[in-house]
């Protein structure tokens, strides 16, 4: 096995204005590769490394404004860390969203684009994951997402409920990765998705492969000639497996 998780992918209607958003809510480096798309990265990071699930952001015409099943979580170690970091991104851009949970103790906001994600109160689990502690995926099922995606990278399963799943790197570092239950009338189009990486060049159409033959199918998504590969996991998250150049 030698796929990495290494960075969640959003689409965005301005890449470089959200990269400059997520990149001061994170205190993360940002650079572009080209044209139309911009990276985060922690500061001095030597990509990949699970210590770090980078953010990668490419701009599209109209992005959609969905619900969607892809989400992160950011981590807090204080009460007052927590007040903090919610009133720096509320200035740097980012509105509260109604999650519908009332008095639930963390804080659901949305980004300039109108992605969502919440500003957990602090947990002793997340206390070393760096500003990201969890990269959470919407599913109907967290056992049979947990069959396929603990298959297709090395990471180990921390937690496994009907409601809740967790993985991590195997070096137990960085972010989780959760699958978490979640009723079918809010299953969407994804406008955030995973992106993960062989570790050699000549790896990526044997992991392609095996993917495959765990349930994974090819998805076209307008990618045209590419260099990675769009996958459909069994619930129909989308992917892509990058190449090395």
């Amino acid at each position: 096995m030698t796929l990495q998780l290494v960075q969640v992918n959003f689409k965005a209607g301005d890449d470089s204005a959200l990269g400059r958003f997520w990149a001061e809510a994170l205190g993360w480096g940002l650079s572009s590769e080209g044209p139309g798309v911009t990276n985060l990265e922690p500061v001095g990071f030597d990509w990949p490394d699970p210590s770090a699930v980078c953010i990668d952001l490419v701009r599209v015409p109209d992005p959609e404004t969905v619900k969607y099943r892809v989400h992160i979580e950011l981590a807090t170690t204080s009460d007052a860390h927590q007040s903090e970091l919610v009133a720096r991104l509320k200035e740097l851009g980012a509105t509260p969203a109604d999650s519908g949970r009332g008095d639930a103790p963390w804080t659901v906001m949305a980004d300039p684009e109108g992605n969502v994600f919440s500003v957990l109160e602090p947990r002793e689990l997340y206390q070393d994951t760096g500003p990201i502690a969890a990269v959470v995926v919407a599913c109907a099922d967290p056992r049979a997402m947990v069959r396929f995606w603990g298959e297709a990278i090395d990471w180990a399963v921390h937690e496994l409920t009907d409601d809740r799943a967790l993985l991590r790197s195997a070096k137990c570092i960085g972010p989780y990765l959760e699958f978490r239950r979640t009723p079918a009338d809010e299953v969407v189009w994804n406008r955030v998705h995973l992106d993960v990486m062989s570790d050699a060049v000549d790896d990526q159409a044997r992991e392609v492969t095996r993917l495959e033959d765990l349930g994974a199918v090819r998805a076209d998504v307008g990618q045209g000639d590419v260099s990675w590969v769009v996958l459909a996991d069994p619930e129909g998250n989308e992917f892509c497996v990058l190449g090395r150049g």
